[in-house]
């Protein structure tokens, strides 16, 4: 796989390939043959192997085809709807295509492209399809920031998953960019103007309210690379490694914690709940399943997230949907998932976190 700079050569000479091009109105068969398979082979992709780049590719003999499905040990990672140059790929329906054809196959990463651009797309994403968009570039337009985009689809990079952590981290900042530009809406910042008087005492609720009207708030979320990602999460373990290691004697005791400090890593340590361990929940008729990992971490549908509360938003979120503008139904974990205690009762991990917060206390008293 081609380093980005080198990426970039390749596509610098595609770039002018495609300017040549745009006049002679290239069918689509055409645009896969000059276009579209140099950049495939440029990723890594061996486009004479059927095993691992299909044409036509069906997953059964009576669905509908999409243009390429690649492949890596023989199951399919990534599906490729070609449309000829000069298409217009913001008609909604190449997209609702493809997605259909992810959908049935169980595919999550999905390219639509005319050669020249190419728009990137999480399919199984449950949020309305224009949040489902994660890249997109211009080959002909700037062929160096291509080069970064279309790397994310390189062969080795899709076996290691880089494109799955980097959309989680844009699915994240993307909810948090919206819920702070609704805090600072005027007509929701209650929650806002609560959040500052708490620290500005000698304020009125008017006054606030009307510097927030004069406030021009900007959030921007720059985009990171898997590197970084990957530096700020081992950051955040050695700093919560830090925080609970016992201090040395000499050192002043430690507050016991309240119930809002306490993790299900505390839990874990204590031996109030053995890991991995089965959490259930009744929830409208239907039984949904997490477990909770020896590193804290909870599984729910073969994903792990950081928190009880994220696994039971998304437990929910798969009976009742999410709302109108794509989020999951917020969730106390603790109050909402149940486990096995070691007497045979099922009781909700909240049960565990109150004993250990009590023992905190007595060996703290």
């Amino acid at each position: 796989m081609p380093k980005p700079a080198e990426l970039a050569v390749e596509l610098t000479k595609l770039a002018e390939r495609i300017r040549k091009s745009a006049k002679s109105k290239l069918n689509e068969q055409n645009t896969k043959a000059s276009l579209i398979e140099p950049v495939l082979r440029a990723l890594g992709w061996d486009t004479e192997d059927i095993d691992e780049v299909a044409r036509e590719y069906r997953l059964k003999s009576k669905d509908s085809p999409v243009d390429y499905g690649l492949l890596t040990r023989r199951t399919p990672r990534l599906f490729v709807e070609a449309k000829a140059l000069n298409e217009n790929l913001d008609d909604h329906r190449w997209a609702n295509q493809i997605m259909g054809y992810a959908s049935v196959a169980g595919v999550e990463w999905i390219v639509l492209t005319n050669g020249d651009e190419y728009q990137i797309y999480n399919a199984l994403a449950r949020v309305h399809v224009e949040k489902k968009r994660f890249r997109d570039c211009r080959v002909s337009e700037n062929p160096a920031k291509a080069a970064e985009v279309l790397a994310l689809l390189a062969r080795d990079q899709l076996d290691e998953k880089r494109i799955d952590v980097l959309w989680k981290a844009q699915f994240v900042d993307r909810q948090v960019q919206e819920a702070l530009r609704e805090l600072f809406d005027g007509d929701n910042d209650l929650e806002l103007v609560n959040a500052v008087l708490r620290r500005a005492q000698d304020l009125g609720a008017d006054e606030v309210r009307e510097s927030l009207r004069r406030c021009r708030a900007q959030f921007e979320f720059p985009e990171r690379t898997v590197e970084e990602i990957a530096t700020a999460k081992a950051r955040k373990r050695v700093e919560h490694k830090t925080a609970v290691e016992p201090k040395a004697a000499s050192e002043a005791p430690r507050k016991a914690p309240t119930l809002q400090t306490v993790t299900p890593m505390d839990l874990i340590r204590a031996r109030l709940i053995k890991a991995p361990i089965e959490l259930t929940r009744v929830y409208r008729g239907q039984t949904l399943v997490a477990e909770l990992q020896p590193d804290g971490q909870v599984k729910v549908g073969g994903k792990l997230y950081d928190s009880l509360s994220t696994a039971g938003s998304v437990a929910r979120g798969s009976v009742i949907g999410r709302d109108g503008e794509g989020n999951l139904p917020a969730t106390n974990g603790w109050t909402f998932w149940k486990y096995r205690c070691a007497d045979g009762e099922l009781r909700l991990i909240d049960h565990a976190r109150q004993q250990f917060a009590e023992r905190s206390r007595v060996g703290v008293g």
